[in-house]
């Protein structure tokens, strides 16, 4: 039976995932609508897609992007109780007692902008005159979970779509043979998989997990015996029996996305071989990113693919470097010294790397590269060799899509205590992405609860973009 467009839309909210699955399988030319279809921007897009390098566990300012001379001359010595007033720590019981820790390592200018980076991160110090550090990041979560959630969805409690959801929902994808926002982590984190959930979005939205190795979806190939038309019944009889249940109950997002990840998944199998194999790069390439290397191997790999994702149209990439139960930033509790030069010397080649390549071929000024975590580490000694959590002032740093490199934006105070020059919070920050993208976050809403719900609530401001961007 024809089904007009009109009918078609008005029934797109039951029946995204069955209609593209039906349209897949039975070679039906009916027009139909597409959730991941691409959208129009708010206004015009400084950048396409997005690489958000997220470095799980909390990397201490002090010793990477914020040199601190003074800190470091006072090393050893008491702080005042005013200074640390309204500062709370989860390890350091009472901040007013505890000592000023200089930094362990040397800093030094790079590039023609001769801003100053840690020899932790010395190849993305090579990098300076294309990124642009952002000193003065602060929050108020102090603890992980609570933390990254806020990062990634204005909230510090779990539920709420993150970033990557809201800019898929806001964008949609360019491929529909990939999923539109993927993350790849080193394995459990913290927060779970609440921070990239699509919250009260429609569940199509989810991120989708690439794991790490040489094989980063599982059960990607049809088993062996299973013809291509066996494979179109099965799914076209689980469409069927979706459809009916569906029909059965109404409206209900979470079957809609089971629904369109069968079709998604049936897509990926032409498609998604090709693009997670890295067989078929240089070996000047691999040798760039660090593959092959012991340290460098896996976060090497993912910056990689994180290219060749952004390449074929992939719009949110979000890659964690850390984990919940092995190696972690979070170490740095016990062993600052120990923690750091593991976790830089996993990420600083493959980094530096993805800006490289990303820049030779053409993407970087389309592609926005981000590189921060929850929070900070705190100037202040936890134990003989040990910083704590630090949310009050932080760094991150971006670059590429419209990003102007070379500059500095805020700072702290001279212990890198408090951020004191432009303030630069969580929702700031996710406010001024969405508008590098194209989006305002303003504009960017969905109706849950009676209200019109957005990633910033209501807070956040754009104007950071200015500064970004150099105009």
């Amino acid at each position: 039976m024809h089904r007009t467009r009109r009918e078609i839309l008005l029934n797109a909210g039951r029946g995204f995932g069955a209609m593209a699955l039906t349209s897949l399988l039975q070679g039906a030319s009916a027009e139909h609508v597409n959730p991941l279809a691409p959208k129009p921007p708010h206004q015009a897009a400084y950048a396409k897609s997005v690489i958000y390098l997220f470095m799980h566990g909390g990397t201490s300012h002090v010793d990477t992007f914020d040199p601190k001379p003074e800190l470091t001359r006072r090393s050893g010595q008491a702080i005042s109780a005013e200074q640390v007033k309204g500062l709370k720590t989860s390890f350091i019981h009472d901040p007013s007692k505890a000592v000023l820790r200089g930094s362990p390592w040397k800093f030094q200018p790079y590039g023609k902008s001769g801003i100053e980076v840690s020899e932790l991160y010395h190849n993305v110090g090579e990098r300076i005159d294309d990124i642009a550090v952002i000193r003065s990041c602060f929050g108020d979560a102090f603890d992980h979970a609570p933390a990254i959630y806020l990062r990634n969805s204005g909230s510090q409690l779990p539920g709420r779509p993150c970033l990557g959801s809201w800019a898929i929902y806001g964008l949609g994808s360019e491929n529909e043979n990939l999923p539109a926002f993927v993350v790849m982590s080193d394995g459990s984190t913290k927060s779970g998989p609440q921070a990239y959930s699509a919250g009260f979005l429609p569940t199509v939205y989810q991120g989708t997990v690439f794991r790490g190795g040489a094989n980063p979806i599982l059960n990607l190939a049809t088993p062996s015996g299973v013809s291509t038309e066996q494979q179109k019944q099965t799914l076209s009889f689980i469409d069927r029996l979706d459809r009916e249940h569906l029909a059965a109950r109404g409206e209900d997002s979470t079957l809609e996305a089971r629904i369109a990840s069968y079709e998604l998944a049936y897509k990926m199998q032409s498609s998604a071989p090709e693009a997670v194999d890295i067989t078929k790069e240089t070996d000047a390439t691999k040798a760039l990113y660090g593959i092959g290397e012991t340290r460098t191997d896996d976060f090497g790999r993912k910056c990689l693919l994180a290219r060749r994702l952004v390449e074929r149209g992939v719009r949110f990439i979000q890659i964690y470097a850390g984990t919940n139960t092995g190696d972690d930033w979070d170490n740095a509790h016990t062993d600052l010294i120990g923690s750091h030069n593991l976790m830089c010397g996993k990420t600083d080649k493959p980094i530096a790397a993805l800006l490289t390549d990303l820049k030779g071929r053409g993407l970087l000024e389309s592609t926005l590269v981000i590189w921060g975590g929850e929070f900070g580490r705190t100037p202040l000694s936890q134990g003989q060799n040990g910083r704590d959590h630090h949310p009050y002032g932080f760094s991150m740093w971006m670059a590429g899509g419209g990003v102007k490199g070379g500059q500095v934006i805020g700072s702290t105070d001279e212990f890198g205590l408090r951020a004191v020059e432009n303030a630069f919070d969580a929702h700031d920050v996710n406010a001024t992405i969405l508008r590098l993208m194209g989006m305002d976050h303003l504009k960017l809403t969905h109706l849950y609860q009676g209200r019109e719900q957005r990633l910033t609530d209501v807070h956040g401001e754009h104007e950071f973009t200015k500064k970004l961007i150099g105009s």
